[in-house]
């Protein structure tokens, strides 16, 4: 069983070059789907996941 990717919001927010709270807002809303760890470990963004976000949003990783 291979384990997935997972990425912080920081992690996401510098892949995208948006501010964390951009995707913390993303991530409220429902645009992008996270898991919720609870208290300060924050959430966790699957590969899987922001590899969808990016598709529907068409957002530029950066680098890209």
């Amino acid at each position: 069983m291979s384990r997935e990717t997972m990425f912080t919001v920081q992690e996401v927010a510098d892949q995208l070059n948006v501010h964390p709270d951009t995707v913390r807002q993303w991530i409220r809303s429902g645009e992008l789907e996270a898991i919720d760890l609870g208290g300060r470990a924050g959430f966790r963004i699957s590969e899987s996941a922001l590899q969808k976000f990016i598709r529907e949003r068409r957002v530029r990783p950066q680098g890209n």
